[in-house]
């Protein structure tokens, strides 16, 4: 196994700003920040925590402001023609497209959804591209939104008619929202899983740190600890 160059070397890394709980930064911990420390530390780097909305994310590694940033994905990549050496899948989120079970809708493709108020997360039509992209593109009421938390509550509030989201971080905020006490968030959901999962890792500067971090991730699957991170934060499965 190599070593950094330096004992103790810096390295910035941006996550997302409201993606709980992949990315707590209240807490400055999740399981996104958690596989990077447990790669990157016993290495000897120190890991400077930046949290930047999806575009803005994008933004600060063109202009060189991180060293590394998360949620790449191939398509990413090329659409943004960002230049790097990609890790490869490092964790996936799992999208459903969620509505109140009481509009009794029956979503069977992800065309479907054209005719309805859909609030996706921000950078969705790059990141998911193909289908996806074609049914934003016709849809007049299709909106992105960087704070997750926001699509939760319109969800509730009946100001859109769908949300798509990750599983996890959809139970999180619906979870958060609750106990603010301010939105009533008990209405029940139905999922329709027409996006599969999404494949998501890290873009470096560094081809040297991106063969550090891919030789100590699969020695984290290897010991278990990989596992353990997935589950710390609680494992949620779809109501059916």
């Amino acid at each position: 196994m190599s070593t950094p160059l330096l004992a103790s070397e810096k390295i910035t890394v941006a996550f997302g700003d409201a993606l709980a709980p992949w990315v707590i930064p209240e807490t400055n911990e999740g399981i996104v920040i958690d596989i990077i420390e447990a790669t990157m530390k016993p290495l000897g780097y120190e890991i400077e925590k930046v949290y930047l909305p999806y575009a803005r994310r994008i933004k600060a590694y063109q202009q060189g402001q991180v060293d590394v940033v998360s949620d790449m994905n191939p398509k990413t990549i090329e659409h943004e023609k960002l230049k790097g050496f990609y890790s490869g899948t490092a964790y996936e989120y799992e999208n459903f497209a969620i509505s109140l079970k009481k509009r009794h809708y029956q979503f069977k493709t992800i065309m479907d959804l054209v005719d309805y108020r859909l609030m996706s997360w921000q950078g969705a039509v790059t990141h998911l591209g193909g289908d996806y992209a074609l049914m934003a593109s016709k849809n007049p009421n299709y909106s992105e939104h960087h704070d997750q938390a926001s699509q939760v509550k319109l969800l509730f509030l009946e100001r859109v008619d769908v949300i798509q989201i990750d599983q996890q971080i959809f139970n999180y905020f619906r979870a958060e929202v609750a106990r603010q006490g301010q939105i009533d968030t008990t209405e029940e959901v139905d999922y329709f899983p027409l996006f599969g999962a999404s494949p998501n890792g890290f873009l470096f500067r560094s081809s040297r740190m991106q063969d550090e971090f891919n030789a100590q991730l699969q020695q984290l699957k290897e010991s278990g600890q990989y596992f353990y991170i997935m589950r710390k934060y609680g494992t949620f499965s779809a109501e059916n």
